[in-house]
């Protein structure tokens, strides 16, 4: 296929062979597949912010840091070199998740560097070699998404362990191969410290997670995993390790937090019990 504008410079420094399909176009970013040496990947190429149809983009860049003080006065102002920094941190945020990610132990594709918004990584693929689907594409038995779901919940708490949210994410946002989803998509992550959002997009995340899956394994529909890792990274305890119920209890007063913590114990430890039993029983 002829060669996208964006893509050219990366063909004329020998990053990119040639482009063989345009793979989806979304809201942030047009992917294509590209054939770099013996590999083929996909270039990410990120639209212009007057063309990105992402909504309320001022509550991601919330808590995201400028360290050069030009740069950040530029951004305020809005001037076309303001506009230029606003869009390249736009774009390595997402570069600086993936590689983060990876080394929590998070799928994701791997990076392989950005140049001039265009970002080149793996291209996920199915058993065949096709383009793995969203998961918004795939059915699965309940088994499947009950073991699916522990995954993307695994991963939610492994993003939060090292004070990131995903911000966007949803069965639009996950790709399944044969080992299971893989998460994408994240220009939009969010700092869980600095960003005042951080507790709504997390539940939002993981609500929408829960909600798909739940509609192959019904079970999920009545499970708080939200409420339940957002109130143990609240109290310090969070790490990738933490075991998850999707049991949560309101507190009737607001400040007790203390009660509200001993009851997602008390169930954490049930569960690891459970487990346990589950193990002896092999």
């Amino acid at each position: 296929m002829k060669i996208p504008k964006r893509i050219q410079p990366l063909v004329d420094d020998g990053i990119v062979d040639s482009v063989l399909r345009q793979l989806m176009s979304g809201k942030e970013a047009t992917v294509y597949v590209v054939q770099c040496g013996d590999e083929v990947r996909c270039a990410k190429v990120y639209k212009e912010a007057s063309k990105r149809s992402f909504k309320n983009a001022v509550l991601y860049n919330e808590g995201r840091k400028v360290r050069n003080g030009r740069n950040a006065r530029a951004m305020q102002k809005g001037s076309k070199f303001g506009r230029e920094q606003q869009e390249e941190i736009w774009q390595n945020t997402e570069v600086d998740a993936l590689y983060k990610f990876a080394d929590a132990g998070i799928r994701v594709p791997t990076p392989f560097g950005c140049f001039g918004g265009v970002l080149i990584m793996e291209l996920i693929t199915d058993a065949d070699g096709f383009a793995a689907p969203r998961l918004n594409d795939v059915t699965m038995p309940e088994e499947k998404a009950l073991i699916d779901h522990a995954k993307v919940m695994d991963y939610v708490v492994r993003m939060l362990s090292v004070g990131v949210i995903h911000g966007d994410l949803s069965e639009f946002n996950v790709l399944v191969d044969d080992e299971g989803p893989v998460i994408i998509d994240l220009p939009q992550a969010v700092d869980a410290a600095g960003n005042n959002n951080a507790k709504k997009m997390l539940l939002r995340d993981v609500n929408n997670m829960t909600q798909y899956y739940s509609q192959f394994a019904p079970s999920l529909a009545s499970t708080r995993y939200g409420d339940e890792i957002w109130a143990i990274f609240e109290t310090g305890e969070l790490t990738p390790k933490t075991v998850l119920t999707g049991k949560f209890i309101d507190s009737e007063i607001s400040a007790d937090v203390d009660t509200v913590l001993h009851e997602i114990n008390a169930a954490r430890e049930e569960e690891l019990d459970r487990l346990e039993r589950m193990s002896d029983g092999e």
